[in-house]
C-alpha cells in the first residue's frame, strides 16, 4: 500500500466475525469521517475465517470507498492469528501512524484522538489504551477483571513491564518504529501485543498510556485458559531472549 497521504491507518483484525463486522466498520467509518481530525483509513485484516467474513469485508471496502473521504480496504490472510494479521497489515502500509482496535469496538472511539496525537507530535513512539489506570471506566465481569490484573502483575515481575495493560485491544505505533520492531516479534497470536511492548520498552522507546472507557463484549469467544497458557509460554520465551537483536535508531 504505497503512494497515499493517509495519516492514520486503523487495522481491525477479524476472524469469523460476520455477525458484527458490517455494523462495527460502518460505525467506525462514520466516526472517522465526521468527527476525527486526521486523514484516516480502515484496514480490515481478515485471517483464517470459515464464514462470510471475507466476503463482507470486500463488500464494505467497495461500499465505503468514496474518494476524498475515509477509505476502507480489506486484506486476506490464510493463516489465523491476530498478531500475524496486524504484522502483515502494518508492514504493508504507508500511513504515518498505525493503529488497531478490536472489531467489537469495546473501547470508546473518543479515545482514538488522544491515542494517536502524541505519536503525531513526536512526543511518544507507541501508545496503548489502558483499562487499569486512573480515569478508565470499565464494564466487564469479575473473572476477566481478575485475569487481566493478574496477567499484568506477572508481566511486571517477569519482564519488569512499565506499561499497565498489555492486552487492551487499542494501540498505535509510529510507522518508522513499527518497521524497526515488527521483524523482531515472533508471536502471531494474542501474545503479539505483549511481545511488541516488551521489545519497545527494552529498546528505550516512549510508551504513552490513555485511560479508556471499555465495555466488554458478552459474546466474546476468546478462550481465556488457552490464551493464558500461550501467554505464559510467550513470557518464558521472551524473558529468555531479553533484549537480543534490538537495534532502534534515535
Amino acid at each position: 500500500m504505497r503512494g497515499s497521504s493517509t495519516t492514520i491507518d486503523i487495522v481491525v483484525p477479524v476472524r469469523d466475525e460476520e455477525r458484527v463486522l458490517s455494523a462495527s466498520i460502518r460505525r467506525l467509518h462514520a466516526f472517522l469521517r465526521d468527527r476525527f481530525p486526521y486523514s484516516a483509513r480502515v484496514t480490515i485484516a481478515e485471517n483464517g475465517s470459515s464464514d462470510r467474513t471475507w466476503e463482507l469485508a470486500q463488500s464494505l471496502a467497495g461500499d465505503l470507498a468514496a474518494p476524498g473521504g475515509c477509505q476502507v480496504r480489506a486484506i486476506h490472510l490464510a493463516a489465523a492469528g491476530r498478531g500475524g494479521a496486524l504484522k502483515a497489515a502494518w508492514l504493508d502500509n504507508d500511513a504515518e501512524v498505525l493503529a488497531y482496535m478490536d472489531v467489537d469496538l469495546s473501547t470508546g472511539l473518543n479515545a482514538l484522538e488522544p491515542l494517536v496525537a502524541p505519536l503525531l507530535s513526536g512526543h511518544s513512539d507507541l501508545a496503548i489504551g489502558t483499562r487499569l489506570a486512573r480515569g478508565a471506566r470499565v464494564s466487564r465481569g469479575l473473572k476477566r477483571e481478575v485475569v487481566s490484573r493478574g496477567y499484568n502483575m506477572i508481566l511486571r515481575v517477569a519482564l519488569q513491564a512499565g506499561f499497565s495493560d498489555a492486552q487492551c485491544g487499542f494501540k498505535a505505533i509510529r510507522s518508522d518504529r513499527a518497521r524497526q520492531l515488527l521483524p523482531l516479534v515472533e508471536d502471531t497470536g494474542w501474545f503479539f501485543d505483549t511481545e511488541l511492548l516488551a521489545l519497545a520498552q527494552w529498546a528505550g522507546l516512549r510508551i504513552h498510556e490513555v485511560p479508556v472507557d471499555w465495555t466488554d463484549d458478552p459474546d466474546s469467544r476468546v478462550d481465556i485458559l488457552r490464551t493464558a497458557v500461550g501467554d505464559l509460554r510467550g513470557i518464558v520465551r521472551v524473558r529468555s531472549g531479553r533484549g537480543k537483536g534490538i537495534k532502534v535508531a534515535a
